[in-house]
């Protein structure tokens, strides 16, 4: 009869995978210091650094945390860092829950090394909003993990419903930052709310449901009412979108605007065909006045609705157009370095970013399939329909339905085709294809009823690559 690893020798391991993530961090900020920035990136920085009027045309709460951060610290890095810390202490916490339900060495380190993928690690220092959702998803993940480790152990309610609200601060974050994101943080909310309490009854939801939306609320509000950014009108780009890819130049032509809106939705069709622009045709093809979309705005929604009524089989077609391109043409898999700007910013360490660029790159071009829309989101439908039956079978089925929800839900306002769009997927379907895999043949936890508070131990499962054990005496 053997007994299971010491408990000092199962904490050694705990450690180890904390210096393997502090480690992975450290490099992290060092490959992309002081962050890679785009266009988006760098608009977003000048705000923060208040050498721009904040607006809304990004959500601002990425400027305003990293403009806190800059006062604090006095330097750009310090998002960098932050968003580093963030995918590598969620890493880290999902991989000791996995070998605390598991006892698996392999797979917890397994779980580590999905931050070293490279659709993973090739926007992993890129300052986005889309980087910023998918780390605060994975991290409101952590929690929820946790909460699983713990609920068998009956933790305080204190506890419970502390895990709840760090969840939603990760989970509203990730909202707040990417409004489109709250079709994939449906998902980890009732994953995060099942791992606390197993079987929660009707007034737990409502608790926690109520949690979720002030989680969301109060911040939005406090950013509008306090920091009052400047409103651009930004989700008329989408219908600017439709409107020149769908209509003719002739419908254009005629249509019931102002004149000098009707000459650039003339000329932005013209110029988007010219030029084979299928999307984002604002910054490709559109005569943009001084004050952007805020003075067209108003015209182009009365527009939209007047027509799209009338174009729908178009409207639909050019949709799914845009959207196949997604899923099979997927554009922009790895942002180099820092865009040439005027604040004097450039990549810390040339070598490391050329390094890294022959990583991804070179997986590009031997394994294309990593960065398509469509294998990730076959993977997200397999995770969602088939999620196995062993321990981590409800949060695999989570983040499979999350990112199927995150792709699909791209339809109707993609507004290009790059592949940071499916960038919390692929980071979600991989970690859910290591999580089936773990968890073959572990039952799953035992369910708690509602109001139990009986404490049980949590049952662990030994597999192969457990490390050695002493015969019992």
């Amino acid at each position: 009869m053997e007994q299971k690893p010491s408990v000092a020798r199962a904490q050694r391991w705990v450690w180890v995978l904390a210096a393997v993530a502090a480690l992975c961090c450290l490099a992290t900020v060092l490959v992309f210091a002081p962050g890679f920035l785009s266009p988006d990136s760098l608009d977003q920085l000048r705000q923060a650094q208040g050498k721009a009027p904040l607006t809304d045309w990004h959500p601002p709460v990425l400027s305003l945390v990293w403009g806190a951060l800059i006062t604090m610290t006095g330097s750009i890095t310090s998002m960098l860092v932050l968003q580093s810390a963030v995918l590598w202490g969620a890493l880290w916490v999902l991989a000791r829950c996995v070998w605390e339900l598991t006892r698996s060495r392999g797979g917890s380190l397994a779980v580590l090394g999905v931050g070293l993928a490279p659709f993973v690690l090739n926007f992993a220092g890129v300052v986005w909003k889309d980087v910023h959702a998918a780390f605060a998803l994975l991290a409101a993940c952590a929690v929820a993990f946790t909460g699983l480790l713990l609920r068998d152990r009956a933790p305080r309610p204190a506890v419970r419903w502390g895990l709840l609200w760090l969840g939603v601060l990760f989970l509203a974050y990730a909202m707040l930052v990417r409004k489109n994101a709250v079709v994939a943080a449906i998902p980890v909310f009732v994953m995060l709310v099942l791992a606390l309490w197993g079987t929660p009854g009707g007034r737990t939801w409502v608790k926690c449901s109520a949690a979720l939306v002030a989680g969301l609320v109060v911040p939005a509000a406090a950013i509008s009412l306090f920091s009052q950014p400047l409103q651009t009108k930004q989700g008329a780009q989408i219908m600017l979108d439709d409107l020149v890819h769908v209509l003719s130049v002739d419908e254009l032509r005629s249509a019931d605007v102002s004149p000098a809106l009707r000459d650039r939705l003339v000329a932005s069709a013209r110029e988007c065909e010219r030029v084979g622009a299928l999307s984002d045709a604002y910054w490709a093809c559109y005569r943009r006045p001084a004050d952007g979309l805020r003075g067209d705005s108003g015209e182009i929604t009365s527009l939209w609705l007047r027509e799209m009524s009338g174009h729908v089989p178009q409207y639909v077609q050019y949709r799914l157009l845009l959207f196949t391109t997604l899923l099979f043409e997927t554009d922009y898999a790895y942002k180099a370095g820092i865009t040439r700007n005027d604040l004097g910013i450039e990549v810390s360490h040339p070598r490391l970013e050329d390094m890294l660029g022959t990583y991804v790159n070179g997986m590009v071009e031997d394994l294309p399939w990593l960065f398509r829309g469509w294998f990730w989101l076959a993977v997200a439908l397999v995770l969602a329909i088939r999620p196995g039956k062993g321990v981590f079978a409800m949060p695999v089925r989570a983040l499979g339905i999350s990112s199927a929800a995150y792709i699909l839900g791209y339809l109707p306002i993609m507004p290009a085709t790059d592949f940071r769009y499916v960038y919390w997927p692929a980071l979600a379907c991989a970690l859910g294809l290591l999580l089936l895999w773990l968890g073959r043949g572990t039952p799953p936890p035992p369910r708690e009823s509602p109001g139990a508070t009986a404490g049980r131990a949590v049952t662990t499962h030994r597999p192969a690559d457990a490390g050695d054990q002493s015969p019992a005496r």
